[in-house]
């Protein structure tokens, strides 16, 4: 069969790659290889041998073949190549998806389609990636934001009635807000912003402004971020506690119940006051401390997560932890989040190369502090001038990491939940790949598929309506015309006459303004199935982005709900971004109508 392969290259191999992994299980590929066998069979791209593959990417890490070694899996390299690859691909393709559901393995495909997807924005291949650095809190440990965020709010309110501020009768409630809306001080409103800084919802207090007061606010101003002294942007569930007491505050200073022995207060230095309050619950180590009692009333379990990591550490990646947070507290949370669900005794310490707390992010990407090693059990440091791999460190910097393992760049990607202090600076000052994580995304997900009825009736409305307001539109210009003297845009539409034009104008116009009634209510409730208030968390209105999408767009490669979606892939997945939709595809549509016209002559 070889030779007649040979002999005729347009022949497609009887025997394909996946059948032969079939038929020879005994036969186990590792992803290092350590055997003769694999050595001698596959080449790794080293890193100072890479090139850049057709979408720009490192090609660090990928697997070669080593032709002359063929011969040890069986397999007759000219013979499996032969044929046009269009056909050899698509029978490997239907072979390989049949195998996979053989073995009961999910594939990447069907993994993107999921609540616990990983989406990409940047195209990542994570088989150049060298070393993975983690953040902590909301990202390799998630908090019951009910209890965790609830405890904040109360030691936050304790410091606030301290502090003389009327709270009683005041309550948490995590539905007030969601993650990616914009406190205006000045104004004391919250707001959700789309892409471009338009303010699509407001709420002033616990109350919810009506589209025209929004307008009316809002109307020739754009949310800008870099204006810290007016906006504050909730970019992580940490924020959750803080937002939902200041804006509960707000409605007892417009009542004027807040004392004035406190002295004069406006909205920004009412927001100044939550944050002091909330800073001395964080500061004090009442908080962490319950918590670190009872970890289990505030964590929520993953059993998947070690292991996830577990796979990319064995795939050669160098695993970093770098938190804000103290040793003590670190420590105790990852033994209760990680140890039991590891092998072989293994201890979370066993998993990462480098371990820096107390990492004072963001500035820890963007300059120096001094480094000191944790040298004890109980948390004794000693200064130190460099890190090595195993080491337990505080402070330091990215630069310092970056020069310890001699890896740079694009070869590290850094997985965290604040779009700021994570992603955005390790991105800007470092070339970090970037991943984000957003538990709210599994609920966003689910909720958009049981929208899908909904929102297909309100675009089939507003289509209607658009048709409609197209033929009121032309009407009106055929009258504007006439009075003018002028002819119409066409001979028919010059020959109506007045009442004709006048009463269809009217028809038109009766079932545009009912169109209006029905939709405006049906576009006030689109996302209330993820929240009432505010809607869906990526949107601002029926198909624009939300400020936070687009912040997400801009510095995260790729987002996920939690990092143990990554066992659904593998250490060696090449992320690829789907195509960008812009206002001019409709291109596509017009050669669809091309194609079935000339289908049809």
């Amino acid at each position: 069969m070889a030779t007649n392969n040979l002999q005729n290259p347009f022949l497609i191999p009887t025997i394909s790659l996946a059948s032969l992994l079939i038929r020879a299980p005994t036969r186990v590929f590792k992803c290092a290889c350590s055997s003769s066998v694999q050595q001698d069979a596959f080449s790794l791209t080293s890193s100072t041998k890479y090139d850049v593959d057709y979408l720009g990417q490192s090609t660090k890490g990928d697997l070669n073949v080593n032709f002359d070694h063929l011969q040890a899996f069986g397999l007759d390299g000219q013979a499996t190549l032969q044929g046009p690859i269009e056909q050899v691909a698509r029978i490997e393709a239907e072979e390989a998806e049949g195998l996979l559901r053989d073995l009961g393995i999910p594939s990447p495909t069907a993994a993107r389609f999921s609540p616990r997807g990983i989406f990409c924005s940047r195209t990542l291949n994570l088989r150049s990636i060298s070393a993975i650095g983690y953040d902590m809190d909301y990202t390799l440990m998630h908090y019951n934001v009910m209890a965790w965020e609830g405890q904040a709010y109360d030691y936050c309110m304790d410091n606030l009635k301290n502090m003389g501020f009327p709270v009683e009768g005041l309550a948490f409630d995590p539905d007030l807000v969601i993650r990616g809306l914009v406190i205006d001080k000045e104004k004391g409103n919250l707001v959700k912003a789309d892409r471009f800084g338009y303010v699509k919802r407001a709420m002033h207090g616990t109350k919810m402004l009506s589209t025209r007061a929004v307008s009316e606010m809002y109307g020739r101003e754009l949310v800008d971020l870099r204006k810290e002294s007016r906006w504050e942007f909730l970019n992580t569930l940490f924020s959750v506690s803080e937002a939902v007491l200041y804006m509960q505050m707000v409605d007892r200073l417009d009542e004027g119940a807040i004392p004035a022995d406190i002295g004069p207060l406006d909205y920004k230095g009412l927001y100044k006051a939550v944050g002091k309050a909330l800073f001395r619950a964080h500061v004090e180590g009442q908080l962490k401390s319950e918590i670190m009692s009872k970890p289990e009333l505030y964590v929520e379990p993953d059993p998947e997560l070690p292991l996830a990591l577990l796979d990319q550490k064995e795939a050669g990646k160098k695993l970093l932890l770098i938190t804000n947070s103290d040793y003590h507290y670190t420590d105790k949370m990852m033994r209760h989040s990680f140890n039991r669900f590891l092998p072989n005794d293994m201890t979370w310490r066993d998993l990462f190369d480098m371990v820096i707390v107390s990492a004072r992010k963001p500035e820890f990407f963007q300059m120096s502090h001094p480094l000191y090693e944790v040298v004890t059990g109980e948390g004794l440091m000693r200064p130190c001038f460099k890190a090595c791999t195993g080491g337990l460190y505080s402070g330091g910097s990215a630069h310092m990491v970056e020069n310890s393992l001699n890896i740079h760049g694009d070869e590290i990607l850094y997985v965290g939940d604040h779009i700021y202090t994570d992603v955005s600076q390790s991105k800007v000052h470092l070339r970090w790949r970037t991943a984000l994580i957003c538990r709210e995304l599994e609920e966003e997900y689910n909720a958009l598929i049981h929208s899908r009825c909904h929102r297909a009736a309100l675009i089939e409305l507003i289509n209607q309506k658009e048709v409609v307001g197209d033929l009121f539109n032309q009407l009106r210009l055929a009258l504007q015309r006439r009075s003018k003297g002028r002819p119409a845009q066409t001979l028919a539409a010059t020959n109506m006459d007045d009442q004709e034009l006048t009463e269809s104008m009217q028809k038109l116009l009766i079932v545009m303004q009912r169109l209006d009634e029905k939709i405006a209510p049906m576009l006030e409730a689109d996302g209330e199935l993820f929240n009432k208030r505010w809607g869906f968390l990526s949107r601002a209105g029926l198909w624009d982005k939300s400020h936070l999408m687009r912040q997400i767009e801009k510095y995260a490669d790729i987002y996920t709900s939690r990092v143990s979606n990554f066992l659904n892939y593998t250490p060696f997945m090449y992320f690829r971004s789907q195509e960008q939709t812009l206002a001019h595809d409709s291109y596509s549509h017009y050669c669809s109508q091309q194609n079935e016209q000339w289908n049809q002559e």
